[in-house]
Protein backbone atom coordinates (compact mmCIF):
# COMPACT_ATOMS: atom_id res chain seq x y z
CA UNK A 1 0.00 0.00 0.00
CA UNK A 2 1.68 3.77 -1.16
CA UNK A 3 1.26 6.06 1.69
CA UNK A 4 -0.50 9.37 1.21
CA UNK A 5 1.48 10.80 3.91
CA UNK A 6 4.25 9.68 6.41
CA UNK A 7 5.25 10.56 9.85
CA UNK A 8 8.31 9.40 11.95
CA UNK A 9 9.28 10.36 15.34
CA UNK A 10 12.32 9.64 17.84
CA UNK A 11 11.96 8.43 21.92
CA UNK A 12 13.79 6.35 24.10
CA UNK A 13 11.82 3.40 25.71
CA UNK A 14 11.57 5.29 29.52
CA UNK A 15 11.73 3.11 32.46
CA UNK A 16 8.10 3.72 33.64
CA UNK A 17 7.66 1.70 30.27
CA UNK A 18 9.51 -1.66 31.26
CA UNK A 19 8.95 -4.62 33.07
CA UNK A 20 10.88 -6.10 35.60
CA UNK A 21 12.95 -7.42 32.93
CA UNK A 22 13.13 -4.43 31.29
CA UNK A 23 11.39 -5.65 28.61
CA UNK A 24 8.61 -3.22 27.13
CA UNK A 25 5.51 -3.92 28.19
CA UNK A 26 3.29 -4.21 25.14
CA UNK A 27 0.53 -2.25 25.81
CA UNK A 28 2.49 0.81 25.80
CA UNK A 29 3.25 0.08 21.77
CA UNK A 30 -0.79 1.61 21.24
CA UNK A 31 0.45 4.82 23.40
CA UNK A 32 3.21 5.04 20.82
CA UNK A 33 0.94 4.68 17.91
CA UNK A 34 -1.26 6.99 19.11
CA UNK A 35 1.92 9.67 19.54
CA UNK A 36 3.03 9.17 16.04
CA UNK A 37 -1.09 9.53 14.18
CA UNK A 38 -1.38 12.51 16.48
CA UNK A 39 1.81 13.86 14.96
CA UNK A 40 0.56 12.83 11.46
CA UNK A 41 -2.41 14.32 12.14
CA UNK A 42 -1.49 17.63 13.23
CA UNK A 43 0.74 17.47 9.76
CA UNK A 44 -2.38 17.83 7.89
CA UNK A 45 -4.15 20.41 10.94
CA UNK A 46 -7.03 18.00 11.87
CA UNK A 47 -6.18 16.78 14.98
CA UNK A 48 -8.35 15.56 17.66
CA UNK A 49 -9.57 18.66 18.34
CA UNK A 50 -10.18 20.25 14.63
CA UNK A 51 -11.92 16.98 14.35
CA UNK A 52 -13.92 17.39 17.66
CA UNK A 53 -14.50 21.39 16.52
CA UNK A 54 -15.40 20.28 12.92
CA UNK A 55 -18.20 17.78 13.90
CA UNK A 56 -16.84 14.57 13.76
CA UNK A 57 -15.43 11.62 16.54
CA UNK A 58 -12.97 9.24 14.73
CA UNK A 59 -13.54 6.46 17.22
CA UNK A 60 -10.90 3.64 16.02
CA UNK A 61 -12.63 0.13 15.31
CA UNK A 62 -10.03 -1.96 14.29
CA UNK A 63 -6.20 -2.32 15.49
CA UNK A 64 -4.18 -5.01 14.79
CA UNK A 65 -0.49 -5.06 16.69
CA UNK A 66 2.14 -7.63 15.66
CA UNK A 67 5.52 -8.21 18.19
CA UNK A 68 8.61 -9.06 15.82
CA UNK A 69 11.19 -8.07 18.47
CA UNK A 70 11.19 -6.93 21.86
CA UNK A 71 11.99 -3.46 22.87
CA UNK A 72 14.01 -2.76 26.15
CA UNK A 73 14.94 0.00 28.84
CA UNK A 74 16.82 3.20 27.34
CA UNK A 75 16.58 1.62 23.98
CA UNK A 76 16.20 4.36 20.88
CA UNK A 77 13.40 3.77 18.33
CA UNK A 78 11.68 5.56 15.99
CA UNK A 79 7.92 5.47 15.17
CA UNK A 80 7.10 5.60 11.45
CA UNK A 81 2.86 6.29 11.01
CA UNK A 82 1.70 6.11 7.09
CA UNK A 83 -1.98 6.99 6.61
CA UNK A 84 -2.49 4.54 4.05
CA UNK A 85 -6.44 4.73 3.50
CA UNK A 86 -8.56 7.85 3.64
CA UNK A 87 -11.92 7.65 1.14
CA UNK A 88 -14.39 5.67 3.67
CA UNK A 89 -12.14 5.16 6.40
CA UNK A 90 -8.54 6.29 8.19
CA UNK A 91 -6.30 3.18 7.89
CA UNK A 92 -3.03 3.99 9.14
CA UNK A 93 -0.01 1.62 9.54
CA UNK A 94 2.92 2.11 12.21
CA UNK A 95 5.94 0.57 12.56
CA UNK A 96 8.46 0.65 15.24
CA UNK A 97 11.98 0.59 14.61
CA UNK A 98 15.34 0.29 16.30
CA UNK A 99 16.80 3.85 15.72
CA UNK A 100 20.44 2.67 15.52
CA UNK A 101 19.95 -0.53 13.22
CA UNK A 102 16.72 0.52 11.45
CA UNK A 103 15.69 -2.90 12.41
CA UNK A 104 11.71 -3.59 12.22
CA UNK A 105 10.31 -4.04 16.07
CA UNK A 106 6.65 -3.98 16.07
CA UNK A 107 4.09 -3.19 13.22
CA UNK A 108 0.57 -2.81 13.45
CA UNK A 109 -2.30 -0.65 12.19
CA UNK A 110 -5.05 0.78 13.25
CA UNK A 111 -8.66 1.87 11.71
CA UNK A 112 -10.76 4.90 12.09
CA UNK A 113 -14.05 5.58 11.48
CA UNK A 114 -16.16 9.34 11.54
CA UNK A 115 -18.99 9.38 13.58
CA UNK A 116 -21.32 12.42 12.88
CA UNK A 117 -21.01 13.73 17.08
CA UNK A 118 -24.61 15.57 16.87
CA UNK A 119 -26.58 12.08 15.18
CA UNK A 120 -24.16 9.99 16.24
CA UNK A 121 -24.33 7.89 12.86
CA UNK A 122 -21.35 6.22 11.35
CA UNK A 123 -20.29 8.04 8.23
CA UNK A 124 -19.52 5.72 5.08
CA UNK A 125 -17.83 8.45 3.50
CA UNK A 126 -14.77 9.87 5.26
CA UNK A 127 -16.15 13.75 5.35
CA UNK A 128 -15.12 16.89 3.69
CA UNK A 129 -13.85 18.65 6.22
CA UNK A 130 -11.08 15.81 6.14
CA UNK A 131 -10.87 15.91 2.37
CA UNK A 132 -10.25 19.44 2.01
CA UNK A 133 -7.38 18.97 4.50
CA UNK A 134 -5.37 16.02 2.10
CA UNK A 135 -6.67 17.48 -1.21
CA UNK A 136 -3.20 19.02 -1.64
CA UNK A 137 -1.97 15.26 -1.18
CA UNK A 138 -4.06 13.70 -4.10
CA UNK A 139 -2.81 12.90 -7.45
CA UNK A 140 -4.45 15.25 -9.90
CA UNK A 141 -6.13 11.85 -10.93
CA UNK A 142 -8.23 11.38 -7.53
CA UNK A 143 -8.70 14.82 -7.56
CA UNK A 144 -10.76 14.95 -10.96
CA UNK A 145 -12.81 11.98 -9.99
Amino acid sequence: MKALLTTEMEMVIPFHDVDSMGITWHGNYLRYFEIARCQLLDEIDYGYRKMQASGYAWPIIDLQIKYVQASTFEQRVKVIASLVEWENRLKITYQVRDAETNQRLTKGYTVQAAVEMESKELCLVTPDCFRDKIAHLLPDVELKA
